[in-house]
């Protein structure tokens, strides 16, 4: 596969960054690729779409050679300079290009200039009639007979409105416009392009052809502007009035002579700081004759601005007066609206008397609701008596002594838990004595036989141990602090106290 060929101009240069136009589609779009049609309707679907989106793009830009017309960005231009531009030196000219054009047509994606321009109905209506040759012509498509490769692919010459331009076109424009007031969505041909032409894509300015259609396609397929021509008046959603009256022609040519006399204004001041400079020049360089022919010009030049700027003063003044007598005209029609309204109103509600009827008639409804409510609220499950009170007060007295008893009984049961701990503390310490004692008797002492023991406990020890009669459990409660195995913990609780008796230890007889 050859490389990619050089960029001969700015056409293919924009066209090469169009993804679909990747080096590996070059050939297949630059060959005649009409005999897809048949075999692969997919890749034959993909290089038209392909040619049309670069087609639609490079129109935009304003990159379409258009001799005599300069860079339309609406219409496309088709013919020998188009092909011409295209053509590259790997792949040469596109051959498949008429098809394209072709398709599109068929698909009512573009419009030749001159249907576009005098067609009746809107672009967007897809009229469905169907001749025989139609339906015969359907057929041999279906059967492969029709659509095929029949000598060479010639392009279309002409003059072709891209409709997604268009539209993009003329949502810019209304997009422009919103907002505006009345006498602001009033303007000539002149006004519009000077206003409009730069308003639709950045760094571009449509052609007077581009505005042409434009215009045709906001009055005619959006309803969006009247036009006769010379006047445009933008139409705003709700208003009946789809006629140019001589009030917005007259409209028109006040802010057409505002503009011209903005202009001219404009012009007089950059002249008059001209002949200043030329005149301080001129005598700089002791040209007195040439310094005062300039001052003189100057003077003529002042004059002319102070005429133009009187004359702008007096005409933004009657244009004041026009937008003030506008808004109150736009005030009273809303009034007026409301007025019928209120008229509207005032007869679905009827006369004084009519009122008064309902206001009584609702009387007497709420009247009868409140004698139901009566009612029902004196009847047996209606409030309490008395006595009821009496009898839910003495059962609410009796649950809570029920409750104090309980809370009583479940206090009393952790004081008894509590002292049958420290009561079978000393007897486990017992226990764990004798265990002891039992322990070290069958223990020879140091120095004897094997045979003999010796006594680890003394009896008078032991008998102290036993002899310490137990507490009674009726004095647990009333003794509990002064207890030697008790101590109370910071929270107020009592629990068990480790012992330092001399009699929990044990003591071994000396020798």
């Amino acid at each position: 596969m050859p490389d990619k060929p050089p960029l001969e101009n700015e056409l293919l240069k924009f066209i090469e960054k169009e993804a679909s136009f990747a080096r590996a589609r070059l050939s297949s779009l630059y060959s005649d690729f009409r005999p897809l049609r048949t075999v692969n309707p997919d890749g034959y679907a993909a290089n038209v779409s392909a040619w049309q989106r670069a087609l639609v793009a490079a129109t935009r830009g304003g990159l379409i050679p258009a001799p005599g017309h300069g860079k339309d960005h609406l219409i496309l231009n088709t013919g020998e300079d188009l092909l011409r531009a295209l053509e590259t030196k790997a792949w040469g000219r596109p051959l498949a290009l008429g098809t394209v054009i072709k398709e599109s047509l068929e698909e009512k994606q573009i419009f030749q200039l001159p249907d576009f321009l005098t067609r009746v109905e809107s672009v967007h209506v897809k009229p469905r009639i169907f001749t025989p040759w139609h339906i015969l012509a359907w057929g041999l498509r279906l059967l492969g007979l029709q659509g095929g490769v029949v000598g060479e692919d010639k392009l279309p010459v002409g003059r072709f409105v891209l409709l997604h331009n268009l539209e993009e076109a003329a949502d810019a424009i209304q997009k422009h416009m919103s907002g505006r007031d009345r006498v602001d969505r009033i303007f000539s041909s002149a006004l519009f392009i000077a206003e409009f032409a730069g308003a639709v894509y950045p760094d571009q300015r449509l052609s007077g052809s581009d505005v042409e259609v434009a215009l045709t396609y906001l009055a005619r397929d959006r309803n969006a502007i009247v036009y006769d021509g010379e006047t445009v008046k933008f139409v705003q959603p709700g208003e009946t009035n789809d006629t140019i009256t001589t009030e917005d022609k007259a409209m028109a040519s006040l802010k057409t002579l505002i503009t011209e006399q903005t202009g001219q204004i404009s012009s007089l001041s950059q002249r008059i700081e001209e002949l200043d400079s030329v005149a301080r020049r001129y005598l700089w360089n002791k040209n007195r004759t040439a310094a005062l022919a300039a001052l003189r010009s100057k003077k003529l030049a002042e004059t002319m601005l102070t005429q133009r700027s009187d004359s702008l003063a007096q005409l933004e003044g009657i244009s004041n007066s026009i937008r003030q007598a506008a808004d109150q005209a736009e005030i009273v029609r809303v009034m007026a609206a409301s007025t019928g309204v209120l008229k509207s109103l005032r007869k679905e509600i009827g006369s004084a008397e009519k009122v008064e009827e309902v206001v009584e008639d609702l009387r007497d409804e709420m009247g009868r609701v409140e004698e139901v409510n009566a009612i029902i609220t004196n009847n047996d499950m209606g409030p309490m008596s008395a006595g009821d009170e009496v009898d839910v007060d003495e059962e609410l007295a009796a649950l809570e002594r029920e409750e104090t008893d309980r809370q009583d009984r479940l206090r009393d049961e952790e004081v008894a838990r509590k002292f049958d701990a420290l009561q079978e503390e000393p007897q486990k310490q017992k226990e764990d004595t004798t265990t002891h004692d039992s322990t070290n008797e069958q223990l020879p002492a140091v120095g004897q036989p094997q045979g003999s023991t010796s006594r680890l406990v003394s009896p008078d020890d032991k008998q102290r141990q036993t002899a310490s009669p137990a507490p009674r459990p009726t004095d647990a409660v009333s003794s509990q602090e002064d207890s030697p195995g008790v101590a109370r913990t910071p929270s107020g609780e009592l629990e068990p106290e480790k012992s330092t008796n001399s009699s929990d230890r044990v003591v071994l007889p000396a020798e």
